[in-house]
């Protein structure tokens, strides 16, 4: 006899299943319903209360069928300088948002924020628990920067660096710091035709996350930062592209973002959980 026994299926808010996919986080999918670019087998879903079947519906966004197994998407920007770190800006100003694939990935977000003069990597994820958690201070990402500064500091003022500089909130942590010799590839990013007379390049790999707080650091012991570079986000290095591209994480890359943003590594913690690589090759607004 064949088996007559129905078919089991389940269902799950349409809001849920876009944020599984990687589509947006949970308000976003709720705002991408409500502007009417959310269709469930072809008819436009508005309703926020609307199910789906993931087994047996096709649910698209913008035209793009998106599924369970779609994940979540990653992206890292060379971000150059000029544009804001924002998806939208009320007084026009360029924004990172037209540099990205905001379309092929609805929900797509900025980890962090750069300067608008800053340039460097930017990463991009529509994974809010993984963008949140690499924010958290428990994390101890470290960032670094390559900054062209008037002056050449010296040795005790690049050690008070090392140990934390008074700024108006509170004492900065540690960070790392170096000065960079003439010819440094590390330097081009702020000095492709050379350091000018008068200047020297900096390196300086910091853990937290305060408002402009590398130039509030370098400021403290005496130099202004004249250009400020962003070359590594945790275990992520900038490489592959030029300015204002971007490309997607490779599955290396990919695994070491979401194993740095897992629980088990907030229960290690330390502040080289997320340690910045040390060689060349390998977000409240700190820049």
């Amino acid at each position: 006899m064949p088996d007559e026994s129905p078919q089991i299926s389940y269902t799950m808010r349409l809001q849920k299943f876009l944020a599984r996919a990687g589509v947006a986080s949970r308000r976003g999918s709720e705002n991408l319903m409500t502007a009417g670019r959310v269709a469930v087998n072809g008819v436009i879903v508005t309703e926020l209360g609307s199910k789906v079947d993931p087994e047996r519906d096709v649910v698209t966004v913008d035209g793009v069928v998106h599924t369970l197994a779609d994940g979540h998407a990653y992206v890292m920007l060379y971000k150059p300088s000029g544009y804001i770190t924002t998806m939208s800006d009320p007084q026009g100003r360029p924004c990172v948002a037209s540099l990205v694939p905001t379309e092929r990935y609805p929900g797509l977000f900025p980890v962090g924020r750069l300067d608008g003069d800053t340039t460097g990597l930017l990463l991009f994820t529509t994974n809010g628990e993984v963008g949140n958690r690499m924010l958290h201070p428990s994390r101890h990402v470290w960032k670094r920067y390559v900054a062209l500064v008037r002056g050449t500091p010296t040795a005790r003022q690049l050690e008070r660096l090392r140990e934390g500089v008074p700024l108006d909130d509170g004492t900065s942590a540690p960070a790392k710091a170096a000065l960079l010799a003439e010819g440094d590839p590390r330097a081009a990013a702020v000095a492709a035709e050379g350091c000018p007379y008068g200047h020297a390049v900096v390196q300086l790999t910091i853990h937290e996350g305060r408002k402009h707080q590398v130039k509030r650091m370098l400021k403290a012991v005496g130099h202004e930062v004249v250009r400020l570079h962003r070359d590594s986000f945790g275990p992520l290095g900038l490489t592959g592209l030029m300015p204002g591209e971007w490309r997607p994480l490779t599955a290396d890359e990919r695994a070491a973002i979401e194993a740095l943003a897992s629980p088990r590594a907030e229960r290690d913690g330390g502040p080289h959980a997320g340690s910045a690589p040390d060689t060349y090759h390998k977000e409240s607004n700190h820049a």
